[in-house]
């Protein structure tokens, strides 16, 4: 009986001493390492953590992300108080110049020379738009009178009256309306413009018996009287001797000639003039040289 307790004796002891290295093993692992601070172990591998006094970071065995390769954001542009919008320039131009023109009025006819003997001009249209003129139809060329501008125009003198005048009520033709907004008269036989100075009515439209003593019979006259609004120059007639003039109209140029003071367009141009003129905007016409124009 004592042989066969032997080995398990023995048995026991080698188990008891591996138990006491285990024991002395782990204890070795888990001491302080001087000045480095404190070793962990993770699975069977230590690792070295700075000891400051606080837990540590357990650590990680999933690999960290790699850097990011997307585009960094744009920086966002500095807000600017935007700046208000200049001022228009001062228009200008020839009508602009003018300082006796009616402040009622809202259309303008210029016409102008290289002189007083000039039987050529230029005529300029101009509206008022807020207040300030614009041009209108651009500039057309015209014939005025056989001798030119004058500051004295009487009866007969072939020239045309200097001077600011308006348009007068109604337009007349040997044609038909061609759409003009003042109330259109067209001609027939017996309508006449009365120049006899002499008379009650001189300086105006009269249907009726020849007045005499030069008057026109409108309704012969061709192609100038094709269509004709009438300038209110000496509109009424102021009584003078000798008379100050009659019949200054706005009409058809017959080529290749000057006029008898009046002012002459091509037909196409006048017709675009008549029917830009408006009586509501109180229009009004220079007439002038270009070297005295400064006079209004």
């Amino acid at each position: 009986m004592s042989v066969r307790r032997a080995p398990i004796l023995g048995t026991v002891a080698a188990a008891l001493a591996v138990g006491l290295v285990l024991v002395g093993g782990s204890a070795l692992l888990h001491r302080h390492v001087p000045a480095a601070g404190r070793v962990t172990v993770t699975g069977s591998t230590p690792v070295l953590a700075e000891d400051t006094g606080s837990p540590s970071p357990s650590v990680s065995a999933t690999p960290s992300a790699s850097p990011s390769t997307s585009p960094s954001a744009a920086p966002t542009p500095a807000r600017t108080t935007p700046k208000p919008p200049a001022a228009p320039a001062p228009v200008s131009n020839l009508a602009t110049r003018f300082r006796t023109i009616p402040a009622g009025t809202r259309q303008l006819i210029v016409v102008y020379s290289d002189g007083f003997a000039a039987t050529y001009a230029t005529v300029e249209t101009f509206d008022k738009v807020n207040g300030v003129w614009q041009p209108a139809l651009g500039k057309l060329s015209a014939r005025i009178g056989t001798k030119g501008f004058s500051d004295h125009k009487v009866e007969g003198d072939l020239a045309t009256p200097t001077g600011v005048y308006g348009i007068g009520p109604t337009m007349y033709g040997i044609a038909g309306n061609p759409g003009v907004r003042y109330p259109y008269h067209q001609l027939v036989e017996g309508d006449y413009w009365n120049e006899d100075g002499g008379s009650p009515g001189y300086n105006t439209f009269v249907h009726g018996a020849d007045p005499g003593n030069g008057s026109e019979a409108l309704w012969q006259v061709t192609p100038q009287y094709t269509y004709l609004a009438v300038i209110n120059y000496n509109v009424p007639a102021v009584p003078a001797d000798p008379p100050r003039g009659s019949a200054i109209f706005l009409h058809v140029e017959h080529p290749g000639h000057a006029t008898a003071g009046c002012v002459a367009l091509a037909d196409s141009d006048l017709v675009r003039v008549l029917t830009w003129l408006n009586p509501g905007a109180a229009p009004r016409i220079v007439l002038a040289p270009s070297q005295v124009l400064n006079r209004y």
